[in-house]
């Protein structure tokens, strides 16, 4: 029996060290952009954000923020036991196909301050309460390294390991999303593994084809050089002729093109969506200065 329990002690340990090495590396994936008093990040495809309000932990208070979350008083409340933090934990589900679906988790914590701190988690598909759990515990224990975040004023970006130089022409949306008026705009992810990042990539596109509002046109895979690599990325044309849509509006174009890569970069995966529009400045090479800085076009 003694031997029996230490096999079972012994395993636990393994398992728990192979855990912790397995995301060691984390600070290579994860990006953050400091907004004031709220925090957003973005790692293996995920989004989420922290904001940490000075309230106290009580039913008056927590009614209060869940008006703030839109949280539904039909919306179901636990307690995630796991968390070392009292807390009340939702989970809510949109369909979007019949294999994509998406999740938001929101976590309403009593930190060690005694104010309520809340973090909101977005994923397609089912939601992953232990890649919760341990971000929380990192935010709120200080483990994020200073690195990590990004300057709100974009001058370069850290594109998977690689500054690249872009100027004050462009500036953020979200976290690894850039946005270039008349340049492009992309949004990447880092992963530890390529199918999570195909994955990713596979339900932006899919989320893309029933998008109301316009069509696809088009849709090809053409063979590309992305970040040195060759590969192939999903070409869509994504056309608004006929509709009033406030992208239109705004950018005096008619039809998006689109490209969906996901490769292998230098140590990691990256999931990467790219975009222009027809009016915007096109060079030799067929895309907008803000993609040829990424990819080429195989000839």
């Amino acid at each position: 029996m003694k031997n029996k329990l230490t096999r079972i002690l012994m395993m636990f340990l393994i398992s728990a060290l192979m855990f912790g090495q397995e995301d060691d590396d984390f600070a290579k994936r994860l990006k953050g952009i400091n907004n004031q008093n709220i925090l957003f990040f973005n790692v293996d495809g995920v989004n989420f954000s922290t904001q940490t309000f000075n309230y106290e932990f009580n039913e008056k208070s927590l009614k209060k923020l869940y008006r703030k979350y839109s949280i539904k008083d039909s919306d179901v409340k636990t307690k995630d036991e796991l968390l070392s933090y009292n807390n009340f934990f939702i989970t809510r589900s949109n369909k979007i196909t019949e294999d994509i679906k998406e999740t938001t988790s929101y976590y309403f914590i009593e930190d060690k301050y005694k104010t309520i701190t809340i973090f909101s988690f977005g994923y397609y598909n089912n939601a992953d309460q232990e890649f919760e759990r341990r971000y929380i515990n990192r935010i709120l224990n200080n483990e994020i390294p200073k690195d990590v975040y990004e300057s709100v004023t974009i001058d370069s970006i850290d594109f998977a390991g690689r500054k690249i130089k872009l100027g004050n022409n462009c500036y953020w949306t979200n976290v690894n999303t850039v946005q270039c008026p008349y340049y492009g705009e992309m949004n990447w992810s880092i992963h530890k593994t390529y199918q999570n990042a195909k994955d990713v990539i596979t339900n932006q596109l899919e989320t893309t084809r029933i998008k109301k509002g316009g069509k696809v046109i088009s849709e090809q895979e053409v063979p590309v050089i992305f970040e040195g690599t060759e590969t192939n990325a999903k070409k869509i044309k994504y056309g608004f002729t006929g509709t009033k849509s406030l992208l239109v509006s705004m950018s005096g174009g008619k039809e998006l093109t689109i490209y969906y890569v996901a490769c292998k970069v230098r140590d990691n995966y990256v999931s990467c969506c790219m975009s222009f529009w027809n009016n915007d400045t096109i060079t030799e090479s067929g895309l907008t200065p803000l993609l040829d800085k990424i990819m080429q076009l195989k000839k």
